[in-house]
């Protein structure tokens, strides 16, 4: 059950904001498929997420320590002291730093049950 609290959000974490990343800067090029198209470089990182996100899924304790240690850099990096930094914090990074810490322990659980069969 826990490794479905944690699959889950983050796909749609990732889906969301890859999505609205894609399509927030789309108007500034001429709207259509055309903004989308030259606006796409703007979801390049949500897209190497979804990539990390399936590292996460085949391999979780490697993955969500990557998810994790990404949330923690992107909010230091974002600094998370300023209120604009804590709003960013708040609504981006700490969702993508639990689903990282869930992987992590699920993983962990995961291979002790392994390990008493």
């Amino acid at each position: 059950m826990l490794k479905w609290f944690a699959r889950i959000p983050f796909l749609i974490i990732t889906l969301f904001w890859g999505i609205f990343a894609l399509l927030s800067g789309a108007n500034d090029y001429g709207g259509g498929i055309i903004g989308i198209i030259k606006n796409s470089p703007n979801a390049l990182p949500w897209i190497v997420l979804l990539g990390i996100n399936y590292i996460a899924w085949k391999w979780e304790i490697t993955g969500g320590v990557i998810i994790l240690l990404i949330g923690l850099s992107l909010s230091f990096f974002f600094n998370m002291w300023s209120t604009k930094g804590l709003f960013l914090v708040g609504m981006i990074f700490i969702p993508i730093e639990v689903t990282g810490i869930l992987f992590v322990i699920n993983g962990i659980l995961e291979r002790k049950k392994r390990q008493k069969m």
